[in-house]
């Protein structure tokens, strides 16, 4: 498997947030650094991991070794949900989540990933920015501070079945990640039974046959080898994986006012740099796998038919998971894209 992030290309990526900024403040205390701890998904040797490491070398840098983050890499902390019960029970202090995990957190934020919804990374980022500041709030209130967004690539169906329509997949074992109940309505608006389990037992799953069809982006069936067992994969995708940084209110709270702020804009910076390796490599991705011999399914014909299942979906889930002011709000953002008035 190729590697995701060159050196060359991850020092390019990474220099914007790595270049050392004049920060005036005192010399760190001799109790020590405030310790972060964060819990990751991300495999140790990732480009995500990469950055989050350097990440760490700027925020040590820039609050002269009084913050430093502690990452705790490849699930080893658990599931997303093991992330967010260690967070509130003091165990860990900050994770790099998926929307899945930022629901548990904030449930109406997974109206981001609403099928059909933000198929675009401009949509994505045009969503993000002009309701940023109603997400913000419903983390704070819920104890939390939400210190970037991340992406981890267009989210598509790859199936180890032949598929074109919607109504393919009634025969199928798809994956739900057991705590998004987005794509589990998406599925049982077709008409199909999603298979729930956690992310971990995925490619066990696959090896099994116990789930034949997964959501992801090509960047994560790479990665996570999930592509081994599959041969089909969507041209289209009906969202992008969409994540996020978060950190305790408390923690954040025992850094000062001046090191909030480095904590806030390295983050920020930090994320530009991993979004930006993320749509390259995803795209990358791609299209190693249909050398590799992954067959593309276009869905183009029946784009009726899967759009209607989307917007099915995403208004079943307003009113239980977001409001429906909520998702106006987005599809209004959509609306005025560039893109969609093409």
């Amino acid at each position: 498997m190729t590697k995701t992030c060159s050196p060359l290309i991850f020092f390019l990526a990474a220099s914007a947030f790595l270049l050392p900024r004049a920060v005036s403040a005192p010399q760190a205390s001799a109790a020590g650094p405030i310790i972060i701890r964060f819990a990751s998904l991300a495999p140790a040797g990732s480009g995500f991991m990469k950055i989050s490491k350097a990440w760490n070398r700027t925020v040590k840098k820039e609050t002269n070794n009084r913050v430093e983050l502690r990452f705790y890499s490849g699930g080893s902390q658990g599931d997303e949900r093991d992330f967010v019960r260690k967070m509130r029970a003091g165990q860990m202090d900050g994770a790099g989540i998926s929307t899945t995990g930022l629901g548990m957190v904030a449930r109406p934020v997974l109206v981001l990933t609403a099928p059909g919804l933000l198929t675009e990374y401009e949509q994505l980022t045009r969503a993000r920015t002009e309701l940023n500041d109603r997400f913000t709030k419903m983390f704070k209130d819920a104890g939390f501070v939400l210190l970037n967004w991340g992406e981890a690539g267009k989210n598509r169906l790859f199936s180890a079945n032949a598929f074109v329509r919607p109504d393919d997949l009634k025969s199928f074992r798809p994956w739900a990640w057991k705590d998004d109940p987005v794509f589990a309505e998406f599925i049982s608006v077709i008409g199909a039974n999603p298979v729930r389990m956690g992310l971990p037992e995925v490619y066990g799953g696959l090896q099994t046959r116990m789930v034949d069809t997964v959501p992801a982006s090509a960047l994560a069936a790479v990665a996570l080898q999930w592509y081994t067992r599959l041969k089909y994969m969507a041209k289209d995708n009906f969202n992008i994986m969409v994540g996020g940084g978060i950190v305790t209110q408390e923690k954040f709270d025992e850094l000062s006012e001046n090191d909030q702020k480095v904590l806030l804009s390295t983050s920020v910076r930090a994320s530009k740099a991993n979004d930006a390796l993320v749509r390259r490599d995803d795209a990358r991705a791609y299209a190693s796998l249909v050398t590799r011999g992954m067959i593309e399914v276009d869905t183009s014909p029946h784009k009726a038919e899967w759009d209607a299942v989307a917007k099915k979906a995403r208004e079943n889930l307003a009113g239980r998971v977001y409001s429906k002011s909520l998702l106006d709000a987005v599809e209004k953002v959509v609306a005025a894209s560039p893109q969609t008035q093409k």
